[in-house]
């Protein structure tokens, strides 16, 4: 009797959790997330022109990938990231967050050259800190 109850309060914790979470993500209170908030430490450190913070708000792979892309446009990180800065949509709204274990996607909506385009943002938990995996955005309806 004791252990079946204990399994029923332990299944009952576990559902009121995936609840309060799912509300959290309806409630569009995504700004406050660990997701969200390490993507807009990469926003913030494109906007200050910052490209060592830039590169430690992303994943060491991804960060090596911008190298290597850096490198093969022949461009110093300077210029790389005021290309990033051209590139990053404005009016940013997150609309939506999924956490799979050490893995997220945040997607969101926001403008380029005053067109609206969704973008989703791919996270990955390293070395304990949510970091940004790539990112994409597409005009496409």
């Amino acid at each position: 009797m004791r252990i079946a109850r204990r399994v029923v309060v332990l299944s009952g914790l576990l559902i009121a959790l995936t609840f309060s979470t799912a509300r959290a993500a309806d409630s569009k209170n995504l700004d406050a997330t660990p997701q969200a908030k390490a993507y807009k430490a990469l926003l913030k450190a494109v906007e200050a022109g910052d490209f060592d913070a830039y590169k430690k708000s992303m994943t060491k792979e991804a960060g090596k990938g911008i190298d290597q892309q850096t490198k093969e446009m022949g461009l110093d990180p300077k210029k790389g990231i005021e290309l990033m800065k051209a590139m990053t949509p404005s009016d940013l709204k997150l609309t939506s967050l999924k956490v799979d274990g050490k893995k997220a996607t945040l997607e969101a909506t926001g403008k380029v050259d005053k067109e609206v385009n969704k973008g989703t943002i791919a996270l990955e938990q390293e070395d304990g800190q949510w970091k940004v995996a790539n990112q994409s955005w597409t005009n496409a309806k």
